[in-house]
């Protein structure tokens, strides 16, 4: 089949799908968003069978434009969040292993295999998921030799590479994976070093819960992909996060399967890291003004399929709660 041009696919558009774009401007910002990252990204809603019913290119361009500035609010918070956190696990790692050195680090504290009986299935588990960790680590230290001037001075000074220096070059997910690997203690003493509530924290798996939540959210920002109908989510967000937020908010029915959830999420996590109360509501008041522009530029039946009926009800209680 041949490609069809540009002309073509605005043709398309209009006489199979009900969309009405026309003109040199709706041409240039259709080629600005892509026909395919753009019209084929946001046609639908969480499912590709669930097609947002647009009559306008102006209607699918103000989804594509409220997507993009929830990306633009979210991101600077999702690197500090992940910055921070990896800091805190830093600092109580070095505490507890006494040292700098990673294999140190591995074998006193990448020990989590151990609260499993030997031969069962969660130790096996346990003991497949250190070694990947392992092998994770030193293939980012392989692949960034001769590209990070850290890594290149220690190993060219014939040193191991210190954990600081790791935590550098992994991503937030071999960070989760490697969290895992920690002996209770150890996860328990970081978590309550960030301020997550011990009493729903017995076994030390909140933060890494949390961040496997964030990991997914992280990564569809980074890499510019879809992220109003949280499709990014790569599997089940564990109800543990939903019933500890509830319980410190008061907010009901969380369950991620909103973008509001996330906001909610980061705003939390924001608040038990201390940071300024100003600085979490002027983010908060952000999602709420790209809302507010979404409702203006759309008809109601395809808004309330994007924003839910209870999102004022949740901020309200979340500003309450700040």
């Amino acid at each position: 089949m041949q490609p069809k041009s540009i002309n073509a696919l605005m043709s398309y558009m209009r006489d199979k799908k009900g969309i009405q774009i026309s003109g040199s401007l709706q041409k240039r910002k259709l080629r600005y968003i892509g026909y395919f990252h753009g019209y084929k990204g946001y046609r639908y809603c969480n499912s590709p069978k669930a097609l947002l019913p647009y009559t306008s290119f102006n209607e699918l361009l103000s989804v594509y434009n409220f997507d993009m500035q929830v990306k633009a609010i979210l991101y600077p918070q999702i690197m500090f969040l992940e910055t921070t956190i990896k800091n805190y696990a830093l600092e109580e790692i070095l505490n507890q292993s006494k040292s700098e050195r990673f294999a140190d680090v591995y074998n006193f504290l990448l020990n989590d295999y151990k609260s499993y009986q030997v031969g069962t299935q969660g130790y096996k588990t346990a003991i497949s998921k250190r070694m990947a960790v392992r092998n994770k680590v030193y293939g980012n230290i392989s692949r960034d030799y001769g590209k990070n001037n850290i890594i290149v001075h220690y190993y060219d000074k014939d040193k191991p590479v210190p954990i600081w220096a790791i935590f550098e070059i992994i991503s937030l997910g071999e960070f989760g994976n490697l969290f895992a690997c920690l002996n209770t203690y150890t996860r328990q003493a970081i978590s309550s070093s960030i301020g997550i509530n011990k009493a729903v924290d017995n076994d030390g798996r909140m933060t890494e819960k949390i961040v496997f939540c964030l990991k997914d959210l992280r990564n569809a920002i980074a890499h510019n992909n879809t992220i109003f109908d949280t499709r990014f989510k790569t599997g089940s967000i564990n109800n543990r996060i939903a019933s500890y937020i509830s319980s410190e908010t008061g907010i009901k029915n969380i369950n991620f399967n909103s973008i509001l959830d996330y906001i909610i999420l980061v705003s939390f996590m924001l608040k038990i890291l201390k940071r300024n109360k100003s600085d979490i509501l002027s983010f908060i008041q952000q999602f709420e003004n790209a809302y507010e522009t979404l409702r203006k530029n759309v008809p109601t039946n395809i808004y309330s399929r994007i924003i839910f009926t209870d999102t004022k009800n949740k901020l309200n209680t979340l500003k309450n709660f700040l």
